[in-house]
C-alpha cells in the first residue's frame, strides 16, 4: 500500500516552492471529483465531477482525456490524488482505483513530454467533512450527491495546500 506524500520544500523532487495551480482528485469507482487551486496555491475550489469510464483492463477512456484536459486548462504544476484510507491508516478497497488513475495520468503526461508530478494525499474523512460542509451551507443530501465528489476533492486539495503553506512557513522561519 502506498503511503501518502507530504508537501515539503526540502525534497528535491518537490514542487512546493513553485507558484501555480494544483489539481486535486477524489477518485471513486463511479465518479472523480476535481478541484483546483488559485495560482498562489492557497485556496481550493470545485471544478467538476467526471464520470468514471476507464476500468482496470480498459484503454484510457473519456474520463482520463477529460482529466488531462483540465490539467492543461488550469496549467497545473502538481496533481494531488486522494489516497483512500480508513481511520487506522490502512488502505480501503478504493486504493487500487486511486493508484490506477494516478498511474494513467502520470503516464499520459510523460508521454506528452510533461513532467508534472502526481502525488498522493491522505484523504481520511474528506467525504464526511464535505458532506457536513454541504449540509451546513443548506444543501440537501439529495442535491449534495451531485457535487459531493467535487467537495471531497476540495477537502483533499485544501488540506494539501494548508500543509504546503506550513512547509513554506517553516522554511522561511528556519535559520540559514
Amino acid at each position: 500500500m502506498p503511503e501518502p506524500d507530504a508537501p515539503s520544500v526540502d525534497s528535491p523532487s518537490d514542487y512546493a516552492s513553485i507558484a501555480g495551480r494544483r489539481i486535486g482528485l477524489d477518485v471513486g469507482t463511479v465518479r472523480i471529483g476535481v478541484a483546483a487551486s488559485n495560482r498562489e496555491a492557497t485556496m481550493a475550489f470545485p471544478v467538476e465531477t467526471v464520470q468514471r469510464k476507464t476500468g482496470f483492463k480498459d484503454r484510457d477512456q473519456s474520463d482520463i482525456d477529460r482529466l488531462l484536459s483540465l490539467i492543461e486548462q488550469y496549467e497545473a504544476v502538481e496533481i494531488i490524488v486522494g489516497l483512500p484510507r480508513d481511520l487506522q491508516g490502512h488502505g480501503s478497497k478504493s486504493v487500487k482505483h486511486a493508484k490506477e488513475i494516478a498511474f494513467r495520468i502520470r503516464r499520459r503526461l510523460r508521454n506528452a513530454g510533461v513532467e508534472t508530478p502526481v502525488v498522493f494525499a491522505d484523504e481520511r474523512l474528506t467525504t464526511v467533512a464535505a458532506s457536513q460542509a454541504l449540509r451546513a451551507s443548506g444543501v440537501s443530501d439529495k442535491a449534495g450527491r451531485a457535487v459531493i465528489d467535487q467537495a471531497a476533492a476540495v477537502e483533499i486539495l485544501q488540506s494539501w495546500l494548508d500543509s504546503l503553506a506550513l512547509a513554506r512557513q517553516r522554511e522561511n522561519d528556519s535559520p540559514n
